[in-house]
């Protein structure tokens, strides 16, 4: 078998990794499960493992609390504005981005305030006492996860004993590098998708053109959907996410969900004039779904031999539909 020509200086005949053993977690995935966690310190892009736990008098975190963290961290560094997310069980319940950090945390927590009750927050700026004590006014969370605290907020976070305060340090820059799955027998290794859709790479496909609010949303659904697990559908207005449908063997599935979810758990939001984005090929059930929602533009790959069915179908209900050309699929 052979699949894509690869540069051996990137990905070598034998793939070495040197790490050392760091701590015994609480347990597993499971409580019957025992877990430890071993440290690579030639990692230098923002990670958990490499947090500093502010308040050692807080619980020690778990395995999944570590999978958890990071998926919430791997979202907020995608934007370049202030950035709020709550994320439970690796998938994100809300996400937001705002000219304030307070803000962009109340937006991403209205997304889904029932699924959000016991999930971790991460920032992308340092977290100041007005995100911090929003955090605390909101629903139980377990983890914060931020670049840095100011000193009021790391005093009101620290003295709340049942979450856990995570500094991660600076994430302004990500690093080009291999991520890697480890299965049994072996592990999969590949680049890690740094890929940056911008409008210039979008490409309108319906007779009903995005407008220029739609394609700003547009662009901040295919960043949040990047991090949803496959099937991923994200209904969004502004920047802002209004429902997230994941994880689903059927994609129809998937937008279901996010519209029912944008309809009946969304807090001062609504699907209706909003934008949804969905990772892999979408179909005229997609669109169907859509426009009983009241989605107005729909952001997808392209590529299907369905193609010209789903832009008839999006036409016949007058929806803006765009191109990207390429897939952002998440499989855990």
């Amino acid at each position: 078998m052979s699949g894509q020509q690869v540069d051996e200086d990137r990905f070598p005949p034998e793939w070495d990794v040197t790490e050392s053993y760091k701590d015994t977690l609480r347990y597993g995935e499971n409580p019957h499960q025992t877990g430890v966690v071993y440290r690579n310190d030639d990692v230098v892009d923002p990670n958990i493992i490499h947090a500093t736990q502010l308040n050692t008098s807080a619980k020690d975190l778990s395995f999944v609390n570590y999978l958890d963290a990071q998926s919430a961290l791997d979202l907020v560094v995608e934007f370049d504005k202030p950035a709020a997310a709550v994320i439970k069980h690796t998938i994100p319940a809300g996400c937001a981005t705002a000219g304030e950090l307070e803000v962009a945390y109340e937006r991403a927590h209205a997304t889904d305030p029932m699924s959000a009750y016991g999930g971790i927050v991460a920032l992308n700026r340092e977290c100041d006492r007005a995100t911090a004590q929003g955090i605390l006014d909101s629903p139980f969370k377990t983890i914060i996860t931020a670049p840095s605290y100011s000193e009021d907020a790391r005093k009101i976070l620290c003295e709340t004993e049942n979450i856990r305060v995570l500094e991660v340090g600076n994430i302004d820059e990500i690093q080009e590098q291999l991520v890697e799955k480890q299965l049994p027998g072996g592990r999969l290794v590949q680049e890690r998708d740094l890929s940056h859709i911008t409008a210039e790479n979008l490409t309108c496909v319906t007779d009903c053109e995005p407008t220029e609010d739609h394609i700003q949303s547009l662009l901040f659904a295919w960043k949040a959907v990047k991090h949803v697990m496959s099937n991923g559908t994200v209904v969004a207005t502004g920047s802002e996410t209004v429902g997230i449908g994941s994880g689903q063997p059927s994609r129809i599935d998937s937008v279901l969900i996010a519209t029912r979810k944008a309809k009946d758990h969304a807090e001062g939001k609504s699907a209706e004039g909003a934008v949804l984005a969905t990772d892999g090929f979408a179909f005229p059930d997609t669109v169907e779904a859509a426009a009983e929602a009241g989605i107005e533009a729909i952001i997808q790959p392209g590529g299907s031999v369905r193609d010209e069915d789903v832009i008839t179908a999006a036409n016949n209900h007058e929806i803006a539909m765009v191109f990207t050309g390429q897939r952002c699929f998440k499989h855990g």
